[in-house]
């Protein structure tokens, strides 16, 4: 039996779901270390520009995926254009469900400024984001979070693949002094 061959076949029926490690380990009754050295030398395989499709390794799971740089043709199949691409509003909403889910709606619309709900509801259609929950908070309104296709999407791997986000230092106490000296001189000025 050709393993690599039934690997390949597991992947593609397997489709967007995508499957584990452990479960190629499992489906094929072979070691982690083989089931790793299958994959790479089906990697290598499709590394060729005679392929159009790669293994990803996404959401914790390993899929077929076309290729990035084949995109124009498969818009041109699809009929989708780049105008179909995520709005500012969406990727503002989704960047804060990805940093603070589970994450409820009027959190969202706190941190934005502005309401939300519309968006919310487009990016829970399209699947990049998903209730993953009740608050506590009175009227238990739904926590939302994100979904494998938001990982499929942006090409990551896991949640902990966000790019890190660099928050600003804590004033220094020289800042602080001089700021309360400031006011303080505007306080002595007023005073006279």
């Amino acid at each position: 039996m050709n393993k690599l061959g039934v690997l390949e076949g597991i992947l593609f029926a397997i489709g967007d779901e995508g499957v584990t490690l452990k479960s190629i380990c499992e489906i094929l009754d072979t070691t982690e270390e083989e089931a790793k050295n299958l994959l790479k030398n089906l990697q290598k395989r499709y590394e060729s520009d005679a392929y159009g499709i790669r293994i990803s390794f996404l959401g914790n799971t390993f899929k077929l995926t076309t290729k990035k740089e084949h995109k124009d043709y498969y818009q041109k199949l699809l009929g989708t254009s780049e105008a179909q691409s995520l709005s500012p509003s969406n990727l503002e909403v989704l960047a804060i469900v990805a940093y603070n889910e589970p994450i409820t709606r009027l959190e969202i619309d706190n941190l934005r400024g502005v309401a939300s709900g519309y968006i919310v509801r487009k990016l829970c259609a399209r699947g990049l984001i998903k209730t993953v929950g009740k608050s506590e908070m009175p009227g238990r309104p739904n926590l939302y979070g994100i979904t494998s296709e938001f990982l499929d999407y942006f090409g990551l791997a896991t949640r902990d693949d966000l790019p890190k986000i660099e928050h600003p230092e804590e004033e220094t106490k020289e800042e602080t002094e001089l700021f309360t000296s400031i006011y303080k001189d505007k306080e002595m000025l007023n005073e006279n």
